[in-house]
């Protein structure tokens, strides 16, 4: 079933026309990868879904209608996003920010239970449980942004540049965790990532986007195998 689906969709920053025609869809449970260079269109797509970035076109969530709708009410219908730069709220702790997360939910119970879940998944945030997210350190407030749109229990999680700025050890740590918390949860996830070689670990198939189009689309390793996209992209 296909949880969400963008057809010819495009975007704007005032008079300028960013994404010129983007198409994708993301199955219910399924991983999707967006690949691009710098200025593609990728975290375009992304705020075009969530309702930062005026957009033209078709996008649906669950068979409804979503474009045009304001962030907060994108939210509300399960799709979290873990924008480029983290979002951190640095003058609050880790448990604040986690409970920030689930400022939505009713069931009390579930959310202690989440936290729980997320500190096994990511062990540094149980050593910083009480620290403000300004003390933590670059990995620690990739994975404490992650954890807190977890705590929204959506259905599909939007990552934007998991790893930037981050060592390879600790973009890797990062990766990790989230493919164990797919795994184990079953989100969907719709992952934005200038490290082709941790995205295509993570997702199912990926479309690579230049200057705002859909030049490419095909399976994790379709497309790890062709020679334009290891050359572009994996280093190869």
């Amino acid at each position: 079933m296909t949880l969400l689906e963008l057809e010819d969709v495009t975007a704007f920053y005032g008079p300028v026309q960013v994404l010129e025609g983007v198409s994708l869809s993301v199955p219910e449970g399924g991983a999707v990868g967006i690949l691009g260079a710098n200025g593609a269109g990728k975290t375009t797509t992304l705020r075009a879904i969530t309702g930062v970035v005026r957009a033209g076109g078709k996008i649906t969530f669950d068979g409804k209608d979503i474009r045009g709708k304001r962030p907060e009410q994108v939210a509300a219908i399960g799709i979290a996003h873990v924008p480029e730069g983290r979002g951190t709220l640095s003058d609050l702790t880790v448990r604040e920010n986690l409970r920030v997360g689930a400022y939505l939910r009713k069931d009390r119970k579930g959310i202690e239970s989440d936290i729980e879940y997320l500190l096994d998944l990511f062990p540094n945030l149980k050593e910083r449980y009480r620290s403000h997210g300004s003390a933590l350190s670059g990995g620690e407030q990739q994975m404490l942004a992650v954890a807190r749109a977890f705590m929204a229990r959506p259905r599909l999680l939007l990552l934007d540049e998991a790893s930037l700025g981050l060592a390879p050890s600790t973009a890797k740590n990062v990766y990790d965790a989230i493919r164990r918390l797919r795994a184990e949860s079953g989100i969907a996830m719709l992952v934005v990532e200038q490290n082709a070689n941790l995205a295509l670990g993570l997702v199912d198939t990926a479309t690579v986007l230049e200057v705002g189009r859909n030049v490419l689309t095909g399976t994790s390793a379709e497309l790890r195998g062709m020679d334009e996209i290891r050359r572009a992209y994996l280093g190869g």
